[in-house]
């Protein structure tokens, strides 16, 4: 799955763990229904009917507790920091780095607005 909307429609049930300001603003920019949460205990209990969970790697201890989760899980991280993207995969999520996550976020909430794509000039 390239897209991380490439599944989800607007009416559906998504989660995203992250406590930085900014990150979770551009989720809701593009996730404007999105529940917002910053701990791994409150991701797990609302991701229960989600359709999309969204997670920030640096907020949790295990990346395993992934693997639990029964839906689309979008996970993003330092470019660098491989063992911890690789261990996201493991436990069955898309594991992006945060660059890429957050470009087709924008893009997608571009989308939403009616524009086509980023004017990169």
């Amino acid at each position: 799955m390239s897209d991380v909307a490439a599944t989800v429609g607007d009416e559906a049930m998504v989660v995203a763990l992250s406590a930085d300001l900014i990150d979770r603003s551009k989720i809701s920019a593009a996730y404007p229904q999105a529940k917002l949460v910053r701990s791994t205990a409150k991701m797990l209990e609302e991701a229960g009917d989600a359709t999309l969970v969204m997670v920030d790697l640096t907020r949790l201890e295990d990346p395993g507790v992934l693997a639990s989760l029964d839906c689309r899980v979008v996970a993003f991280g330092s470019h660098v920091d491989d063992a911890l993207l690789a261990a996201a995969e493991a436990a069955g999520a898309e594991a992006l780095p945060r660059s890429v996550f957050f470009r087709r976020l924008e893009q997608r909430s571009l989308e939403q607005r009616g524009l086509e794509q980023l004017d990169t000039e």
